[in-house]
């Protein structure tokens, strides 16, 4: 299970059971779960004062446990509903968690598994996870490096016989992204957008460098909103090159980080990095263009793995297989 702040992915027997945005919506009355996943996320920003949308996860942690529980429940309810038992099955669940958890933080995640029903937990950093599911060999004496942007949390780890070697985790990720666009619009377009479009406006025209190759060039997305001023509707046109400028400052951080951590980087892992190249994943690895700006920047080269946002949950699944030969899973 890759419990992450924007979806989360459950792999069962190599395959995905479910992908579905990590969102609850409650009753205020009852403070009963009323809806999870995509259906409680066509509710987000859509609410009366009766009903509430959270996400259970705040860069890439539990925020707020009951919901998260609930989510987590309603999740695994639903995986299990195909196979009718008179007992509750055993699960054995392995969750991946970032690589900058503190141990209450790392204890919420097991403890909200646990009453969801979970016997056997285990827990992988993100990162790690990563590897796994792109394919790299974790375990052997090579170092491999792997960027994994998700929606709350960026990691960033350098991984050498199965442990991570140097590892930095910052909260500069999908979720700020958004608010930098809100932000974008407000400034230059006076309109007012909510967290669900600049959602849409990332994925139909996100870039992160003005020149983008003709046949990768997005079409401009028209946006409608209110205009702050007036509150009249006014629709606007964005273009990716807009994008990639109000993204800009968020990229430059997530740079500096990556060259933090190959400064720390050991020089015989290091020859092995520039050798291998740097892996991105997570949903903020398909931003266009994003593997080029990197590769100018750093100078090594770096690959967009395939279908990015899935491998956590991928290397969850491959972990699960293997609990007991991998000395990196946590009890």
């Amino acid at each position: 299970m890759d419990l992450g702040t924007a979806n989360t992915v459950i792999f069962q027997n190599d395959n995905i059971v479910l992908d579905e945005p990590s969102i609850v919506a409650i009753d205020n009355n009852t403070s009963k779960c009323i809806a999870i996943g995509q259906q409680a996320k066509l509710m987000h920003e859509h609410t009366n004062p009766g009903v509430k949308t959270i996400r259970p996860l705040r860069d890439g942690v539990i925020a707020d446990f009951n919901a998260a529980e609930m989510m987590i429940k309603g999740f695994i309810k639903q995986v299990n509903s195909k196979k009718k038992t008179l007992f509750a099955p055993t699960l054995k669940i392995v969750v991946g968690i970032p690589s900058g958890s503190t141990q209450v933080e790392i204890r919420a995640v097991r403890d909200s598994c646990e009453h969801a029903g979970g016997r056997d937990v285990y827990l992988i950093y993100e990162p790690m996870a990563a590897a796994l599911g792109i394919g790299l060999d974790v375990e052997a004496p090579k170092g491999n490096m792997v960027v994994d942007i998700g929606g709350g949390t960026a990691e960033i780890a350098v991984i050498s016989l199965g442990g991570i070697v140097v590892q930095d985790s910052i909260t500069t990720a999908g979720d700020v992204f958004n608010s930098d666009i809100q932000y974008y619009l407000r400034q230059q377009h006076n309109i007012k957008i909510g967290e669900t479009t600049a959602e849409k406006i990332k994925i139909a025209v996100g870039a992160v460098i003005p020149d983008l190759d003709a046949d990768e060039e997005p079409e401009p997305y028209v946006v409608r909103g209110p205009n702050l001023m007036t509150a009249h509707p006014v629709e606007a046109t964005v273009t990716y090159q807009e994008i990639s400028h109000c993204l800009d400052k968020s990229i430059a951080k997530l740079e500096s980080s990556i060259l933090h951590v190959l400064e720390l980087t050991p020089p015989e892992l290091y020859a092995d990095i520039v050798e291998n190249g740097i892996f991105l994943s997570g949903g903020g690895a398909l931003l266009r263009g994003l593997a080029k700006r990197f590769t100018e920047k750093v100078n090594i080269q770096f690959h967009v793995a395939e279908d990015p946002l899935k491998a956590v949950a991928r290397g969850t699944c491959i972990a699960l297989k293997k609990t007991s030969n991998y000395s990196f899973l946590m009890r």
